[in-house]
């Protein structure tokens, strides 16, 4: 008869050991195995598993989001002990005050005893094309000076070369000379295309690179003086031979005048009066 409760079966599990608890026993010793150690021998199962699971590289919006959220730890602070003395800001205002000082003097002293101050743009070149430059222009008694646009630029507000400003807006390069060396500036120029020339002022006058190309075209001082020197002689000669030009035609007149009265037979008469004479 049922009476409606569900019926337990029951597992009973041999008390007896099992072969492999008999056999890692046996390989004990036959001493008792104790809570928490581990035996001399473990069973592992061998052969492939039934999920293998394959390396597969991580998406390459997973690895940028990792790498912007990676922890930087900060660097440690630098002791006291390892950092510079501090200076004093009024002595480093001084030194260099009077370094600005010396350089606006020499840029004076060049524009003031060169004839020739030549602005050209300086682009980038080797240090051997520099020195190679440098060498021609010395050639021909032309220096070249780097100079800073901070430093020339107030030298040149307050002089009569204000008009050179605009020239100097990128890295630039001056060429100096005390003689007006145009011509064999032009020629070393001609082969450095690094750098261009942009302007200018020879004898105190300030040309732009076409008015430099037409100056060096001219003579050189010598042969202009002694071009002068012969249009100046020349006018005193021609002069003479005006002023003598009216004394030698009078000549030339009275003495065909007086071969014609010879030739009539009667000198200092005229010829009408020696016809009425003979009637």
């Amino acid at each position: 008869m049922e009476t409606g409760q569900t019926k337990l079966r029951v597992l009973h599990l041999p008390t007896r050991p099992c072969a492999a608890t008999a056999k890692m026993a046996a390989l004990s010793g036959g001493k008792g195995w104790l809570r928490g150690w581990l035996p001399a021998l473990q069973l592992l199962r061998r052969g492939s598993k039934a999920v293998t699971r394959h390396w597969k590289a991580m998406h390459f919006q997973r690895q940028k989001l990792l790498a912007v959220t990676e922890y930087v730890p900060p660097r440690p602070a630098v002791p006291p002990r390892c950092l510079p003395a501090p200076r004093d800001p009024l002595q480093e205002e001084d030194a260099m005050s009077g370094y600005v000082r010396l350089l606006r003097r020499q840029v004076e002293q060049a524009f003031r005893s060169s004839r020739m101050v030549a602005v050209c743009q300086y682009n980038s070149m080797p240090d051997e094309d520099v020195v190679t430059m440098r060498h021609y222009l010395r050639r021909h008694n032309i220096e070249v000076k780097f100079v800073l646009n901070e430093i020339v630029r107030p030298v040149l507000a307050q002089s009569k070369y204000r008009n050179l400003l605009p020239l100097f807006v990128c890295r630039n390069i001056l060429l100096v000379s005390p003689e007006t060396r145009a011509r064999e500036m032009l020629r070393v120029l001609k082969g450095i295309p690094q750098v261009n020339l942009l302007g200018a002022c020879i004898d105190d006058t300030i040309l732009s690179r076409q008015g430099v190309e037409n100056f060096a075209q001219l003579p050189s001082l010598e042969a202009s003086q002694g071009q002068t020197v012969g249009a100046l002689a020349l006018l005193p000669s021609q002069t003479s031979s005006l002023l003598q030009r009216g004394p030698s035609l009078l000549t030339a007149l009275l003495d065909e005048h007086i071969r014609r009265l010879r030739d009539t037979g009667a000198p200092g008469k005229p010829p009408q009066e020696q016809g009425k004479g003979n009637h």
